[in-house]
């Protein structure tokens, strides 16, 4: 994958089922974290913050298989479905591989909740 300059650029380079995810993804953390949105280490962050990867609240990132959507303190956000899978420090993600993997408020439900939980540690 190139380097992209945009969130846009970085989708429009995805494989064509890769963006339908995206486009269900996209407008959930658009919502929840409106108009945050660069491209910060090579994919797609949305902060709280005043520059790209400050006060990080979500991730979208491309591999071969799937996209992986993920939560900086996912591991602090509820999720009663089991579907985030822990990462590094207090990040937890899920893997996406078809457009039948996005739950439309599950998610907003994550985002909220990690926004909130990034709004309170930001201040």
């Amino acid at each position: 994958m190139t380097r992209s300059a945009t969130v846009d650029d970085y989708t429009a380079s995805l494989p064509e089922a890769q963006q339908r995810i995206c486009d269900l993804l996209l407008p959930l953390i658009e919502q929840a974290v409106p108009g945050t949105g660069a491209v910060w280490h090579g994919h797609p962050v949305w902060s709280l913050g005043a520059a790209p990867g400050k006060a990080p609240v979500c991730f979208v990132k491309a591999y071969a298989g799937h996209l992986a959507f993920g939560l900086w303190r996912g591991q602090e956000v509820a999720d009663p479905s089991g579907r985030l899978a822990a990462g590094a420090r207090s990040m937890a993600s899920v893997r996406l591989r078809s457009t039948a993997d996005v739950d439309a408020a599950l998610f907003a439900g994550w985002l909220a909740a990690a926004r909130d939980l990034e709004q309170a540690v930001a201040g």
